[in-house]
C-alpha cells in the first residue's frame, strides 16, 4: 500500500541537521538499495499519517542514533527531489531541521573506519565526497556558520 501511495503524492520527510560544539556535521551511513545510496546521508525519515514533523524527528534520532533531539521550530531549508524514472519514491518534499542530540548516539553504531555499514554513524568536518546525491542541496550548510536558535523540547513544547 506504501509503495502505491507513493506513485500518486509526494513523501514529506525530515531530515535533522546534527552539529557537535566543534562544528562538525553528523551522518549516518544509507546503504538500502535504493539509487540514492550508498553513502553517507543526513539522517532523516518519511513523515507518517497523523504524524507531526515533531514526531518524526524524535523517531529518526532514536532509530538512526540510539538519541533523543530537540530542535528548531521552523526548518532551515525546504528542498524538492524528484526522480523523473522512477516507479516508486520518487518524489520527495524535505523539511531540513537544525538538532541536536540531547545525548550522545548509541557507540555500538559509530563508524570507525574502513568501509561504512548501513546505519553506521560518524562526525564529519565538512562535506564528505561520498554524500549521497539527493543531499547535494544541503552541502552549502556543511561547515556554515549557523545562526543562534531556539530549541523545542518535546512536541507541544514551543519556546
Amino acid at each position: 500500500m506504501f509503495l502505491f501511495v507513493t506513485r500518486l503524492t509526494p513523501m514529506v520527510n525530515v531530515d535533522l541537521l546534527i552539529r557537535d560544539t566543534s562544528g562538525r556535521t553528523l551522518l549516518t551511513w544509507r546503504d538500502d538499495g535504493y539509487e540514492y545510496s550508498p553513502g553517507w546521508h543526513i539522517p532523516g525519515g518519511i513523515i507518517r499519517y497523523k504524524e507531526s514533523t515533531a514526531e518524526r524527528i524524535q523517531a529518526v534520532a532514536r532509530r538512526e542514533l540510539g538519541s533523543t533531539a530537540r530542535f528548531a521550530p521552523q526548518p532551515l531549508a525546504i528542498g524538492e527531489v524528484m526522480h523523473p524514472v522512477r516507479r516508486n519514491r520518487g518524489h520527495f518534499i524535505s523539511l531540513l531541521f537544525r538538532c541536536e542530540l540531547e545525548h550522545e548516539p548509541d557507540p555500538r553504531l559509530r563508524w570507525d573506519g574502513g568501509q561504512p555499514n548501513g546505519g553506521q554513524w560518524a562526525w564529519h568536518e565538512g562535506c564528505p565526497p561520498d554524500l549521497i546525491a539527493v543531499h547535494d542541496m544541503y552541502r552549502a550548510f556543511f561547515g556554515k556558520e549557523l545562526p543562534p536558535f531556539t530549541l523545542v523540547q518535546r512536541q507541544g513544547d514551543w519556546l
